[in-house]
């Protein structure tokens, strides 16, 4: 795959009637092509606005040297063909594009202290029959938990999903699969820890469910929804991990594409500073060079903290947005290296994505846990002949890279660099001598490409929260403008922005009145 770049020409301040825009979208994340693209298809005018230079947020790709580098994660969810949890499929088929995808027989390699090792199968019985070959005295009690997880996942799968807060949806979907609603209210309020430790007893076993939801949610499984667990511990057995053909950027290439093929606009370099407000209403934004673009409907792709306090000024921001800043906080960032590496580094018969830690007490601590992906494996175009792409992230904090001189975040960079890859010698013996291709990302560079608040991942608890029941849907207190994305529910990862997109635009469609009457076969 080419990643060019794509024209700076301005899009019109109107839509071609000379009417204000129906939606102007502020960021091309999934979730706001998901938004875009679903309201495009309904046929609303639709305007993406993204400050940088290719679509996709953390979700895109760059080339460097021949090599093709995912921004974020290559661990993907989303493309299955059954059911209707496969929403990166449903959201590309709704605008006539498709991805092909190539499909990983293993979703994750854990290495562990203690010695603990064991790679998640896509064959759920080979999974559960792996684990308990670790813990046979919990046998009975890792396939209870395991298949209460599938009963959340069946759950989501038997029916549509759109906006929550729309009441003709859920009277349409209930009336549709009453069991499967009925099931999914059960889980709401609840995390995945309780559920554990209903069934499971072995302190060793409980940190391995812990690190199963942190390797996604970057949360331990008291702070982690178990809706979002079904999700995720379930579909990378039915839908399974699938990477896209050509680097994750395809994803939202094929967004972009099929929101530019009905009508609607994405316009590059274009970074919005302010949420226009009148009487109190978002009538469009502002961007950096003083243009200000009118929308009947405004999303923003931002996060929450961006988007109330910068897009939004604190003066104008809702009392509901304090509550929420109080339940919730930005996770960490990421120091992130894309090496390209000869092909004798990867050992044969290597998975393609690894989770490493040396000790349970630095799992949530500054750069701890460290997650490797070697999308190579899969799609070996993604570099040049006889080498291997091994992107590698840890968590990290903002605050250890503010505030230095550019000769000490250069020596900072390189020192953090050198130890990570050191650690990573334990699964990958010879890296250090085998790099010919290094890049070097920082909370800095998070926040500076990306525009989020502190480079972060996304939000998680502040404190131990009832589940999903206190994430923000899409509509906000302020009229007419909405919030799309991993700031609102269900939160983090691609599948979920999917889901988050799917929402917003099926909330803007009611409220616009553009939804067709029949819910998604």
């Amino acid at each position: 795959m080419t990643v060019t770049v794509p024209s700076s020409s301005a899009a019109p301040l109107t839509a071609a009637d000379g009417r204000p825009w129906d939606v102007v979208v502020i960021g091309s994340g999934i979730g706001g092509l998901v938004t875009a693209s679903q309201l495009a298809a309904k046929g609303a005018s639709v305007l993406v606005l993204e400050r940088y230079l290719i679509p996709g947020g953390s979700g895109g790709s760059f080339r460097r040297e021949g090599y093709t580098f995912d921004v974020g994660a290559s661990m993907i969810f989303g493309f299955g063909t059954q059911g209707h949890t496969n929403l990166l499929t449903r959201a590309l088929a709704d605008v006539g594009e498709h991805c092909e995808t190539i499909p990983d027989p293993a979703q994750l390699a854990y290495h562990l202290p203690g010695g603990l090792s064991v790679a998640v199968d896509r064959d759920y019985e080979r999974f559960l029959a792996d684990l308990t070959a670790l813990f046979p005295h919990e046998a009975k009690g890792i396939r209870a938990f395991y298949d209460t997880c599938w009963q959340v996942f069946r759950c989501l799968d038997a029916m549509p999903l759109l906006s929550l807060e729309d009441p003709a949806y859920l009277a349409k979907v209930f009336f549709q699969a009453p069991l499967a609603c009925l099931g999914l209210a059960r889980w709401l309020p609840v995390n995945v820890g309780a559920v554990a430790r209903a069934h499971i007893s072995d302190p060793a076993l409980l940190k391995f469910i812990d690190m199963e939801c942190f390797c996604w949610s970057v949360m331990p499984a008291d702070r982690t929804p178990m809706i979002n667990a079904g999700m995720v511990f379930s579909d990378r057995h039915a839908g399974g991990i699938n990477y896209p053909r050509g680097g994750v950027g395809v994803i939202a290439e094929k967004l972009a594409a099929g929101l530019r093929s009905h009508g609607g606009e994405i316009r590059y370099r274009a970074r919005v500073v302010k949420v226009l407000l009148e009487n109190g209403r978002a009538v469009g934004v502002r961007l950096a060079g003083g243009e200000e673009i009118r929308a009947r409907r405004v999303v923003s792709n931002a996060t929450r903290w961006d988007t109330f306090g910068s897009l939004v000024d604190e003066a104008h921001t809702p009392a509901a947005e304090h509550t929420w800043r109080r339940r919730y906080r930005p996770s960490s960032s990421f120091l992130s290296l894309h090496l390209g590496v000869r092909a004798e580094a990867i050992p044969p018969g290597s998975h393609v994505h690894h989770l490493l830690l040396e000790r349970w007490e630095d799992m949530e601590a500054e750069q701890g846990v460290i997650f490797v992906s070697i999308p190579t494996l899969l799609d070996p175009s993604l570099a040049p002949a006889g080498h291997h792409i091994v992107h590698t992230f840890t968590p990290s904090e903002m605050a250890p890279w503010q505030g230095l001189a550019p000769g000490a975040y250069r020596a900072a960079k390189e020192a953090a660099a050198t130890r990570l890859i050191r650690r990573l010698e334990a699964i990958l013996p010879g890296l250090e001598g085998a790099i010919t291709h290094r890049e070097i990302g920082t909370p800095r560079s998070h926040r500076r490409f990306l525009g989020r608040h502190g480079g972060s991942y996304g939000p998680v608890p502040a404190l131990r929260l009832p589940g999903l029941l206190p994430m923000p849907f899409n509509r906000t207190a302020i009229p007419d403008l909405y919030c799309v994305g991993d700031s609102c529910f269900p939160g983090q990862g691609l599948n979920a922005v999917a889901f988050s997109g799917f929402a917003c635009a099926h909330r803007i469609g009611a409220d616009l009145g553009l939804n067709p009457w029949n819910l998604p076969a």
